[in-house]
């Protein structure tokens, strides 16, 4: 390696410098944060764990960081869509009209279905999604695809949030058939709720929704592999109640969780 003996020896006597030390110590903590949140955080909310514990580093750095240790936060492939025009005169009404950010609890909710797959069959997901916190107000599992998944979803998230009866409150959804049946319909009408819907092949039209299915998807199920639907249904009850609502920070409230937003501005 025409390296002097002397020189070897001097290198491998020699002191860290102070700025190695910090770069060994800033990816440890990189490290940590990346494990605690099972791989789920890209460098921007990894650069925002750092700073709750008081770590001030920048997300440029945080980036060079994460890239230097082969780190990266589990991502999904963007697909673009052909969207279909709704013709004149069509009946069915969009009151959400993309108008997600609204003042106050219990003014806007979002909803929608999916379906995770286990090597016993599909297990089905309908979830009520808050709009001014983002935060899961409601859910419900099962292994059909029914209209019963979709109204005990606005059934607990009635009876957990308590909104009024009055016709204040939006729920907003796609035109799918559970929730056009009439059974979901006088659902929402016993509660006092009016019935919103997305344009046809329009995902954008229910952004609430469609982004929290995107991040169950991309930080729970993909590369996992269920075996059965209870496995799948223990995974996505932690996700949602112990994950997304209480500790997985969102860019739209300025990266707090949706129960951190709902205690300082709610």
């Amino acid at each position: 390696m025409k390296a002097s003996k002397s020189g070897f020896y001097e290198y491998l006597g020699r002191k860290k410098s102070n700025a190695r030390i910090e770069r060994e110590a800033l990816e440890g903590l990189v490290v940590e944060a990346f494990g605690r949140r099972r791989g789920r955080y890209g460098y921007r909310r990894i650069d925002r764990e750092l700073r709750k514990s008081g770590i001030a580093v920048s997300e440029k750095r945080a980036l060079r960081t994460m890239r230097k240790l082969g780190l990266a936060g589990r991502g999904a492939t963007r697909k673009h869509r052909i969207q279909e025009k709704v013709g004149p005169g069509d009946p069915r009404l969009n009151l959400a009209e993309r108008a997600f950010a609204v003042g106050g609890r219990n003014k806007l909710w979002a909803g929608g279905i999916a379906c995770m797959p286990a090597r016993e069959g599909w297990l089905y997901l309908a979830a009520v999604t808050g709009a001014f916190s983002r935060k899961v107000a409601g859910w419900s599992m099962s292994e059909r695809i029914t209209g019963k998944v979709a109204i005990d979803a606005i059934g607990r998230a009635v009876g957990g949030e308590g909104p009024p009866d009055d016709g204040s409150l939006v729920f907003h959804g796609d035109q799918g058939a559970r929730h056009a049946s009439r059974s979901f319909q006088r659902c929402l009408g016993s509660h006092g709720i009016v019935q919103s819907v997305s344009r046809p092949g329009t995902p954008l039209d229910n952004a609430a929704a469609e982004s929290f299915f995107k991040t169950l998807k991309r930080e729970l199920a993909e590369g996992r592999s269920y075996g059965t639907r209870d496995e799948a249904k223990q995974d996505i009850f932690k996700c949602i109640e112990l994950y997304c609502n209480r500790v997985r920070m969102h860019p739209a409230l300025d990266c707090m969780s949706p129960v951190e937003y709902e205690r300082q501005y709610a």
